[in-house]
């Protein structure tokens, strides 16, 4: 089986010139990502750097609030999304915290001075994040962005299309349905023509491509999970928890075929990007799962859940209808991220806990490596660049380390120590996670987005 990274966010009509437009646009030969146009870069798995590129770019190592900062920025109201930076902006979203207003944000990535903030929609009754509140925002999918035109997403409050230019508004919806039930959390993906929903409600859940020129619909596609929680009394059922979830689908090469990898509530699910064809399925009966799928060697790596029983699966792509008892290569029961996303280098996954904690396992096997206690909570996303893994915690440090079956760490760096912590469940410190632009990092903390870079 052949498989590839794909640099999704740029595809065009005609997937084998897309790839090669892709990488050219995006690392060229022999230098670092000059853009960061989705949540998790260029090719969707957190690499700074193009496949098989080995040369240090100068990602700083050491950092500090008066040391490699070279701007800081407030950004105002509430987000957790992460930033996307092209062509020398900084764009992220951020919202009221009661849900009526919500803003699409624009920093000039030189400078740190926020050179638009629009409001692109207005609710007069917006959804309430109940106990949500806590955890999650009204701005937490991360924006999407290609030469021209960002692409702004608030779940069922609203999807957006700007010109990076004007900052205008192309096209809006806001009337894709789905009560998320604790706010919605997963990122738009654009993938040639489309620009792909996922929404995992309470009452709805489904897939949507929308005309990235349009904003029309060109397929809708919903998930076909049992979920055989009609009889359950629980109250948690009745309000449809466990059919809801926040993960961001991965797009692949399988065979010369993309293939979207997408982890919903009860399965996991392989779809044709272009027709949203359901391909395979797996059966499993975790929900609200929420860190993006990686792949390797012809296998999906995804959590199942969030709740008590839910595990790490790897699933050989490929085959036809449901393929539990075919297609699972392993499972594990722990360690596994809960918000985070997994990160793959060479044959190890490393993953950042919600309990201090940071692990490493053997991507063929799911064996343990190694697991050791880092400090603070995790809910953003690793990177790796220049050869190491950054870790971004809650409480605002960043722990380095090197790869490798041996635990070491190479730094810890901690920004927003003089914050006050008054909100203690998302931390003064990432939920947002970073980009990585040259040898800059643009990272997100609850009050600020600074940009790191050596002197």
């Amino acid at each position: 089986m052949q498989s590839d990274r794909i640099p999704f966010s740029f595809m065009r009509r005609g997937f084998g010139l897309a790839l090669t437009f892709a990488i050219f646009v995006f690392a060229g030969p022999g230098r670092a990502t000059d853009n960061w146009p989705d949540f998790r870069g260029p090719w969707g798995d957190g690499h700074a750097a193009a496949p098989g590129d080995t040369k240090v770019y100068g990602v700083p190592l050491h950092w500090s609030e008066t040391e490699n900062v070279k701007w800081k920025t407030e950004i105002p109201l509430l987000g957790l999304s992460s930033p996307v930076v092209m062509n020398g902006l900084v764009w992220l979203t951020t919202a009221t915290v009661d849900g009526h207003d919500f803003h699409v944000i624009c920093v000039d990535a030189g400078t740190g001075s926020i050179v638009a903030n629009e409001k692109v929609f207005h609710l007069d009754d917006p959804e309430p994040l109940l106990n949500g509140s806590r955890d999650n925002s009204y701005a937490t999918p991360s924006a999407v962005i290609e030469p021209g035109r960002v692409y702004v997403h608030y779940g069922s409050s609203g999807t957006a299309c700007l010109d990076t230019d004007t900052r205008k508004v192309l096209w809006k919806r806001g009337d894709l349905p789905c009560r998320h039930y604790r706010g919605a959390s997963s990122s738009p993906v654009l993938f040639e023509d489309l620009l792909i929903l996922t929404f995992d409600g309470a009452d709805l859940q489904y897939l949507v491509a929308l005309d990235k020129h349009t904003g029309k619909t060109v397929w809708k596609t919903d998930r076909s999970a049992k979920w055989n929680d009609e009889n359950i009394e629980q109250q948690m059922v009745k309000d449809g928890d466990w059919r809801k979830a926040h993960s961001t689908p991965l797009i692949v090469n399988v065979d010369g075929k993309p293939v979207i990898c997408s982890s919903g509530a009860k399965a996991a699910y392989g779809y044709d990007p272009r027709t949203g064809k359901e391909l395979w399925r797996v059966d499993h009966e975790g929900y609200s799962a929420a860190p993006r799928p990686v792949f390797y060697n012809g296998h999906f790596i995804f959590t199942t859940g969030f709740s008590r029983g839910a595990q790490m699966w790897s699933v050989k792509a490929g085959g036809k209808g449901v393929v539990t008892d075919t297609h699972v290569d392993w499972k594990i029961d722990s360690p596994f991220p809960k918000y985070s996303s997994p990160i793959l280098v060479d044959d190890l996954v490393y993953m950042s806990l919600d309990d201090t904690f940071l692990a490493c396992i053997e991507a063929k096997t799911g064996e343990l490596v190694w697991k050791e206690r880092a400090g603070g909570r995790f809910r953003a996303c690793p990177i790796y660049a220049d050869g190491r893994l950054y870790f971004f915690s809650l409480e605002g440090v960043t722990t380095v380390i090197k790869p490798g079956r041996k635990f070491e760490v190479l730094a810890s760096n901690q920004l927003a120590n003089n914050e006050t912590n008054d909100d203690p469940r998302r931390g003064p410190g990432f939920m947002a996670s970073p980009a990585v632009v040259g040898k800059a990092l643009f990272v997100r903390t609850r009050h600020h987005l600074y940009r790191i870079e050596s002197e």
